[in-house]
């Protein structure tokens, strides 16, 4: 099922949205901690399952994370993509990759033309480096947790294309998780559209009809730093 608190509401089998003449307009979030607590909010009622891991998109996603990992009581480890942007204009994802191998290609996003797939493996292949360097900076040797035949709730502050969450679930998926929720303060329509039918749970708090970024729907949007994404995960681990 797909949620959300407003006005429109989906689900994966494909049903058309349902909207109210009378939606309230779309609010921006504090910032990411007050966004993760309004979303830990709605998770708390959605019926999740047991063996519950959170996992963080970094580094965005895991200050929201560390909210919903102590609401509901749950480990929290990060869920290390990295996006494929386009090399004229790197903000806009033709891809993403994220641990296992798993590749997202999405040459049709592109209003400017192909990349050949040869560059697009030059792409991949310099993030692969991004990827591993950042797992290695956030674990500090700490093995990641064990996703199999848990319920694997990934959290990010927002979600834009959808690549890199997609990169996310299908990695998820991989370790062969059981179920797969998704959860976000704010996404666009076209990415609740391409989820929606690769998710157990899809539950984002707004969909606004304009999208144009993330940090749009934050009153205070800072760039999240390497040493806050560990302290994230320290605090949770000790229980603080």
């Amino acid at each position: 099922m797909a949620w959300t608190p407003w006005n429109t509401s989906w689900t994966t089998e494909g049903a058309m949205p349902r909207t109210s003449s009378d939606a309230p307009v779309v609010h921006r979030f504090a910032d990411r901690r007050a966004a993760g607590r309004e979303l830990a909010a709605v998770l708390r009622r959605q019926s999740l399952g047991t063996q519950l891991v959170v996992l963080g998109l970094p580094r965005g996603g895991v200050p929201v994370a560390e909210e919903v990992a102590r609401a509901l009581r749950a480990p929290l480890d990060v869920m290390v993509v990295r996006k494929i942007g386009f090399p004229a204009q790197p903000e806009l994802a033709i891809g993403a990759i994220a641990a296992g191998d798993i590749v997202v290609h999405e040459p049709s996003s592109l209003p400017y033309g192909s990349v050949p797939q040869v560059e697009f493996e030059q792409l991949v292949q310099r993030e692969r480096l991004e990827l591993s360097r950042r797992e290695r900076l956030y674990r500090r040797g700490r093995e990641p947790l064990r996703l199999a035949g848990g319920t694997v709730v990934l959290i990010d502050d927002g979600i834009a294309t959808g690549a890199t969450m997609l990169a996310a679930v299908r990695a998820s998926r991989a370790a062969n998780a059981l179920s797969v929720t998704v959860g976000a303060p704010v996404a666009s329509q076209e990415a609740v559209s391409r989820l929606r039918g690769e998710v157990d749970e899809l539950v984002i708090l707004e969909t606004p009809p304009t999208f144009l970024s993330v940090g749009e729907w934050y009153e205070q949007f800072t760039q999240t730093s390497d040493d806050e994404v560990r302290n994230c995960l320290r605090r949770v681990a000790k229980g603080h």
